[in-house]
């Protein structure tokens, strides 16, 4: 049971984070604002959250345009969907775990 806790990842403890990684976990790329809806969180916040994803490499960016408004997109990356996956393993393995 020692050590159980370590195998969490630090860039996920904040809900937000959490919330941005759920919703690319199961869409291929969601657009800024259809993220800041589904989180209730203001612009600021929910880009400050998104840099500190893409800098660590967890999510991907798309800029395009419809139309003529700009349009940006973020996806899930690879490396963010396994380590992820990893965060959600660790949590279940600390539900599961039996006391001694």
């Amino acid at each position: 049971m020692k050590g159980l806790i370590t195998n969490l990842n630090k860039a996920f403890e904040n809900r937000i984070r959490l919330g941005i990684m759920s919703v690319l976990m199961v869409n291929d790329w969601v657009d800024f604002n259809a993220l800041k809806e589904t989180l209730d969180v203001t612009d600021g916040n929910l880009a400050s959250h998104l840099n500190a994803l893409e800098k660590i490499k967890y999510i991907e960016v798309r800029k395009s345009f419809i139309g003529k408004k700009p349009n940006t997109s973020y996806g899930a990356s690879k490396e963010g969907k396994n380590a992820f996956k990893e965060h959600l393993n660790a949590l279940e393995a600390l539900i599961n775990a039996k006391k001694n």
